[in-house]
């Protein structure tokens, strides 16, 4: 009897430590797996890219680190972005997403909204708190709590940004010889609001300043390029888009279906933001916006924040982002492009943000003027920034 309780301990012990093993070594293997930077040599910058490249004010309109078990203070051996490697890229402003739900067998093409949720076993996995576990509002409201953990802790080299005269002063600091990064609070999807537009004021109250309607499937507020149909707004969507316009918050239409985007152009007249994509031209895959519709869109005062993964490009080397960039400004008009990677958001690259300077040698190698340069890497971001938020 005593061998065979002596059995059943060990047993147990071997089990406990394989589970324990599992939450230690299991979060990093998945992530390493899903942000991947493919191996490559290092890519040509110019004595005088890197000059230029040093004196850009660069911004980057959607990166998903705060869904990783990763801390952002540290220089990463895995993932795309942290706050040492934004700092190694100039990056001034990041915008730090949170992404509460993603569909099991999510694609470009079709997503059922009553799928099974990856993020769910992903939080418990990574030891989130169990009020996360059953609820997009609390996964939210953790990922925002993680972005202002960070900013405490990272000795003044990050700081969370919700108002323009806090932009304003971050980036008097940098230009005084501060190496410091501003961090904007953004949703990819707004289900996290569980149907309830009281809980806007939560969500506004922990930072949040970026607001996108839609991820990988349809919600509450209505149809997404990836769901059942091309639906549009929701009356629940409608009143979610007046409350954005009202609270000064920025809108993100990355993801919503294009009827959606019609819908707020119509019923809106702020800048509008597709925070992440490439152009239909340039690369022909539906998650890319027609050119028409990113033409109504720039016309808005709004920007497209070009992506840095082979999906959305067709061709994810810097090279090839840059001729993107080129292609949209032919199409959207040189105050309308922008920035937006994508960074660890289950994407493989061909860089990490650290290797920046690299797009702004191959932009240069495209014959785009400085002045074009200086807007596509941040001012473009910028303008939109300061027009939204509020003091």
């Amino acid at each position: 009897m005593r061998s065979v309780r002596k059995w059943g301990l060990r047993l147990f012990a071997l089990i406990a430590a394989g589970f324990a093993a599992f939450l230690v070594f299991a979060p990093a293997y998945v992530e390493k797996g899903r942000n991947a930077v493919r191996a490559h040599d290092p890519y040509p910058v110019s004595d005088a890219a890197a000059a230029l490249h040093e004196t850009l004010m660069i911004g980057d309109w959607h990166a998903d680190p705060l869904l990783w078990k990763r801390d952002l203070t540290q220089r990463g051996t895995r993932g795309q972005v942290d706050i040492p490697r934004l700092l190694e890229g100039n990056v001034a402003l990041q915008v730090f997403t949170a992404v509460t739900k993603s569909p099991a067998g999510q694609n470009y093409d079709h997503n059922s909204d009553d799928a099974a949720d990856n993020i769910t076993l992903l939080a418990m996995g990574q030891l989130w708190p169990p009020r996360t576990w059953n609820s997009l509002l609390e996964r939210a409201l953790y990922q925002a709590e993680k972005l202002h953990g960070f900013a405490q802790n990272s000795d003044g080299r990050l700081r969370v940004i919700t108002s323009r005269s806090e932009l304003d002063a971050l980036l008097a600091d940098r230009a005084a010889g501060q190496e410091i990064v501003g961090g904007i609070l953004g949703i990819e999807g707004a289900h996290p609001l569980e149907g309830d537009i009281g809980n806007l004021d939560l969500i506004e109250d922990a930072g949040y300043r970026l607001i996108a309607l839609q991820h990988f499937f349809d919600n509450e507020l209505g149809g997404s390029l990836h769901g059942s149909g091309d639906e549009g707004l929701t009356d629940f969507g409608r009143e979610v888009v007046n409350q954005i316009v009202a609270r000064n918050m920025i809108l993100d239409i990355a993801h919503s279906s294009p009827q959606v985007a019609r819908d707020v152009l119509a019923m809106t007249d702020i800048p509008l933001v597709v925070s992440h994509t490439g152009l239909r031209s340039q690369c022909n895959v539906k998650r890319n916006y027609p050119d028409d519709l990113m033409r109504e869109i720039a016309a808005s005062g709004g920007v497209i924040g070009i992506g840095y993964w082979a999906d959305v490009t067709c061709d994810d080397s810097p090279a090839g982002i840059a001729r993107v960039i080129v292609a949209a400004i032919a199409v959207v008009g040189e105050d309308h492009v922008s920035l937006g990677s994508d960074f660890d958001g289950s994407v493989t690259t061909a860089m990490d943000t650290s290797e920046l300077a690299a797009l702004t040698h191959e932009l240069m190698q495209q014959g785009l003027s400085e002045a074009q340069i200086r807007k596509v890497m941040g001012e473009n971001m910028l303008r939109v920034l300061r027009q939204r938020l509020a003091d």
